[in-house]
């Protein structure tokens, strides 16, 4: 029998941008510790506020908020299929953007402990891909969990799940990025 929960709107940006020797990469920050995410490798994003008119509007406004993407330097390329998280009960709509890099990242301290940069060719190596069982809190056995190594941390949960099906297409550029 399925447990029946609410589930929390959210939304994230799945920026990306080419670098000065023209490698594409990707954003992505780590959360600091504490909270139930606390620690984890995620997209720019969080939960929607009442004044947000739409997830696309929650998911720039979080970006700008954590780590400093203003809106004029987002171009949305598509909304990317909506995921519901496994074992914390959020709905997360996720936005795939070309970005213009900023100088410099302003992280929200008390939200983002690091902002990552990842080169996409990286993530599509087959040697960042990886398996482990994982026991989270609520969870009645272990689970088989598949992630994505980044340098020495892991892309695991809805983040994985939103960025596995894309990673194929911004290696092959069909994007246009």
């Amino acid at each position: 029998m399925v447990e029946e929960r609410e589930l929390v709107d959210s939304a994230v940006l799945v920026p990306v941008y080419r670098d000065a020797a023209n490698d594409l990469r990707l954003v992505l920050i780590r959360r600091t510790e504490g909270g139930i995410h606390g620690g984890q490798l995620a997209f720019p994003g969080g939960r929607r506020d009442p004044g947000d008119a739409s997830a696309l509007e929650t998911a720039l406004r979080e970006a700008e908020e954590e780590i400093g993407l203003g809106r004029d330097r987002v171009r949305v390329l598509e909304a990317l299929p909506v995921f519901d998280t496994m074992s914390t009960s959020f709905r997360v709509a996720p936005f795939l953007a070309a970005i213009a890099r900023p100088d410099a990242w302003r992280p929200n301290e008390r939200e983002v402990a690091e902002v990552l940069e990842p080169r996409i060719a990286d993530l599509a190596a087959p040697e960042a891909r990886g398996e482990e069982d994982l026991q989270l809190p609520g969870w009645t056995a272990p689970r088989r969990i598949r992630y994505l190594r980044v340098g020495s941390a892991r892309l695991w949960g809805v983040s994985y799940r939103i960025l596995e099906p894309v990673l194929p297409r911004l290696t092959g550029s069909e994007l246009g990025v």
